[in-house]
């Protein structure tokens, strides 16, 4: 198969998943594992660590070439960091990091934090020891900027004890 037959397959294969997926979640509120969460985004915090963190360091990873949603979900992310914690932002107590995973200099920290492909990371430090943990909700958000902000607000307040 050729080049330009592969990357058609896989841009066939990424619609169809779209529209699959947006079939989904257009479902009757009648069955509840389908539908889209609407109420409390809190409730979407799945596990946060139980001491303040001394530091938190929100990392975007991504590649080169960046679709809508990667981008997105980054400027989501800092956003959010900017504007409800703009203190602890510019304090260094939170810091947020665009890697682009596809660059040899940045190597050492896609190890780190074993990304693949885009993805964003939320790593908790206390007493200078690690909790890194792919947060993954925050794609089911990319559509709504506000529960995005709900979601990562509460999230980031949880990680500092707040």
């Amino acid at each position: 198969m050729n080049k330009k037959a592969v990357i058609l397959t896989c841009l066939i294969l990424a619609v169809i998943s779209l529209l699959g997926f947006k079939a989904l979640t257009n479902l009757s509120s009648d069955n509840p594992i389908l539908t889209e969460p609407q109420e409390d985004t809190n409730s979407l915090l799945v596990s946060v660590e139980t001491i303040p963190a001394d530091k938190i360091e929100v990392v975007h990873f991504h590649g080169t070439r960046q679709c809508w949603s990667c981008i997105t979900v980054g400027e989501f992310a800092l956003e959010t960091i900017k504007n409800m914690f703009p203190e602890e932002y510019q304090s260094g107590r939170i810091v947020f990091k665009d890697i682009n995973s596809d660059l040899p200099e940045n190597k050492a920290i896609v190890d780190k934090y074993q990304a693949r492909g885009s993805s964003l990371f939320v790593n908790a430090v206390s007493n200078n020891k690690d909790s890194i943990e792919e947060d993954t909700t925050v794609w089911r958000l990319v559509t709504n900027q506000e529960r995005f902000t709900d979601y990562f607000e509460n999230k980031l307040k949880a990680l500092l004890g707040e």
